[in-house]
């Protein structure tokens, strides 16, 4: 039986609207009727040109683009640095405005952050003046030109973007006195700094005057140290920031175990990239930014549990130590090793503004509120997992040294393992699975260089397999292809496989887009409730019996029942609180919660899967103490209260039994 024809369909040899002209001009309909129902179009065309293949190709192809456009498109997705018309910007230097900061040398003490106050005046206040910190403090100098630093591509203007900025009216007596004055948090992010007062709003910045410079004591500091999972279990990796290159100091970790003498040092390797690394504006041009030497060293041989202390240090040439911040944390256990293991998951964060400038605008909203739960909450969790858009710096390069920052002090106590998401890889014509621009120009080069993780080949390819004690992680690239016959498969295949069930009884598979189940509005618009194609993988997660699939991409919280194929393997509405015994399928978590502004869910009756949702900023914490119990939480950023949980209890061999699909079909066991 043919399916139903979509919206406006007309008779075979031609739909409602579509000219009989040729492959072209089919093409161009589709063109101009895809973004009005990609998945039902697909749908209806399939029985009408069964033998077209060139048409059905255009189809798929321009269909999968629609899907792709419509998240990136949305108007949380705008990052508020990139309304900024920068192009536009001239010198209109004015006596009787003024900008002044204070303190002009921070940091005396080794802090990499720091207040300044900045006060500013002039004699016609309006509600389009603007304050902005730039770094290098030279900014100015090089408004109007037609190029930055070599870049053919680059817009003239204002060379480069600020690192933050706020209108003046932040000040409440501006727009009557035409003064006020303002706090700003500056980083640490190796050059000096001066702050740019601007009238003309966002559309015609006008720069009025320039600030005195101030910079940090020593602006070539190690910053920023992160910790995540070596290739093997009893590994950790420290990564940091610093100005130094490797001809000028010699980088290192000094370690012990906490409590004892002896220390050992290790040491790091250093890489940087360049504006010849990135792919497109703005990240080539007004959004580029010198990114520093980026460190790691790997602490090997670590103890099951042990607590260590360290820190990060430059040996100069002349002997002498710039050193950076001491931490601790706490090693491994022992793959499969009984013990309390507490591991945090989200999606989807961004950057908070702490001192409320705009240059978010509204752009990840509950950010701030998430990182301040976290670091409240460190005590009770050993490892997080943040899957993809991490800082969503969309080619403000400037915005992935705030965001280490910003993460600094979580990861560096715990791991701080991270996944690729569609704001940090995507980009045309680079290899993707995806042909969007969603990292604006970025290709994935500044989150694989910032963060490590122990992908299997190189951080190009950014999948790898993670054991902390009873539980295996399997993370997925979901910007590079993962369906059956891709390398990405092969290595899921051979991740999941290569957990024993019997000591590592909890197996986790993470990604970035839902590859699984999500009912949010934009997913029911594309008409798949998941990515295009992701649910083949489907049968992997039940060949190898996978306990939890959890993605980010969608900003709210969703959770399935325990699914194979469309169908709750566990029934019942009441049932979903407490699994015992085999679960026959995977359950799928969207925590795509942890900062960015929230979306809204599919209209109508929810399907039958989807048992609970939460459109609320906050995380899950996965919770194990022995084989047979796992303690499942989600957690509200704003106030700490668990709002959906579950527990899974089961033995060895409610692990090993055999659901639909998952054992081979000739064992007399199928």
């Amino acid at each position: 039986m043919a399916r139903s024809q979509p919206e406006g369909g007309g008779p075979v040899g031609g739909y409602k609207g579509q000219p009989k002209a040729g492959r072209g001009a089919a093409v161009g309909w589709i063109l101009s009727r895809v973004r009005e129902f990609p998945s039902k179009l697909y749908l209806a065309l399939v029985d009408e040109m069964g033998a077209k293949p060139l048409l059905m190709a255009a189809v798929l192809l321009v269909a999968a683009a629609a899907a792709i456009s419509v998240e990136d498109a949305a108007p949380e997705n705008i990052q508020p640095l990139s309304t900024l018309n920068l192009a536009a910007a001239k010198v209109g230097m004015d006596s009787a405005s003024a900008i002044y900061v204070s303190p002009d040398v921070l940091g005396k003490d080794g802090e990499d952050s720091a207040w300044v106050t900045v006060n500013f005046t002039t004699p016609s206040p309006s509600s389009d003046h603007w304050i902005g910190l730039f770094s290098p403090a030279d900014f100015s100098s090089g408004i109007g030109s037609t190029n930055v630093a070599g870049e053919q591509d680059a817009l003239p203007g204002l060379p480069m973007a600020p690192i933050k900025y706020k209108f003046g009216n932040c000040e409440p007596d501006f727009l009557r006195t035409g003064s006020g004055n303002t706090s700003f948090l500056v980083i640490n992010q190796r050059y000096n700094y001066a702050f740019g007062l601007f009238s003309g709003g966002k559309d015609n910045p006008k720069l009025l005057a320039v600030s005195n410079n101030i910079s940090f004591a020593n602006p070539k500091a190690p910053v920023f140290p992160r910790l995540s999972q070596g290739k093997e279990w009893n590994e950790m990796a420290v990564t940091w920031t610093s100005g130094y290159n490797i001809g000028e100091a010699y980088p290192f970790v000094e370690w012990r175990i906490k409590g004892e003498e002896t220390s050992k040092r290790t040491p790091a390797g250093t890489l940087t990239f360049t504006q010849g690394h990135l792919c497109g504006n703005p990240a080539r041009g007004q959004g580029y930014r010198d990114p520093g030497f980026i460190h790691t060293a790997f602490l090997k041989d670590l103890w099951p549990n042990r607590e260590y202390s360290y820190q990060i240090g430059h040996e100069l040439q002349d002997g002498t130590v710039a050193w950076g911040k001491s931490s601790t944390f706490r090693a491994s256990p022992f793959p499969g090793q009984a013990s309390l293991q507490r591991v945090v998951v989200f999606g989807d964060m961004g950057l908070g503004a702490r001192d409320g400038s705009s240059e978010l605008d509204g752009f990840q909203p509950g950010a701030q509120v998430t990182i301040d739960r976290l670091i409240k909450d460190l005590p009770n969790y050993d490892a997080v997992f943040h899957i993809g858009d991490l800082s969503y710096a969309n080619g403000f390069l400037a915005q992935w040294d705030q965001f280490t920052a910003q993460v600094e002090p979580i990861a560096s106590k715990v791991p701080y393992m991270v996944a690729s998401g569609n704001h940090e890889r995507t980009y045309m014509d680079t290899g993707g699975f995806y042909n969007g621009n969603d990292s604006h120009g970025e290709c994935g080069v500044p989150a694989e260089t910032y963060f490590y993780v122990p992908a299997p080949a190189h951080r190009g390819k950014f999948w790898y397999a993670a054991d902390y004690g009873m539980f295996r992680f399997c993370v997925a690239d979901t910007e590079h292809d993962w369906r059956p016959g891709s390398e990405q498969h092969a290595f899921l295949d051979a991740c999941f496989a290569g957990a024993d069930r019997k000591h590592q009884p909890w197996l986790v598979f993470l990604a970035h887009r839902p590859l699984g189940y999500s009912s949010n509005d934009f997913y029911e618009q594309e008409g798949s409730f998941s990515e295009p194609m992701g649910r083949t993988l489907q049968p992997l997660w039940q060949k190898h019996r996978v306990d939890l699939a959890i993605y980010g991409h969608v900003h709210n919280y969703e959770r399935t029942c325990p699914v194979y194929e469309n169908t709750c393997t566990v029934k019942g509405k009441d049932a979903q609180g407490a699994y015992t015994g085999a679960l026959g399928g995977t359950i799928h978590v969207v925590p795509g919660t942890g900062g960015a502004k929230l979306r809204s869910y599919a209209g109508g009756a929810w399907p039958q899967w989807s048992v609970a949702r939460n459109q609320s900023f906050g995380y899950v914490k996965l919770t194990a103490s022995d084989h047979s119990t796992m303690r499942f939480e989600f957690i509200h950023s704003d106030d700490g209260a668990v709002h959906d949980a579950f527990n899974i209890t089961r033995d060895y061999r409610d692990v090993m039994a055999c659901a639909v699909d998952s054992c081979p079909p000739h064992t007399l066991a199928n």
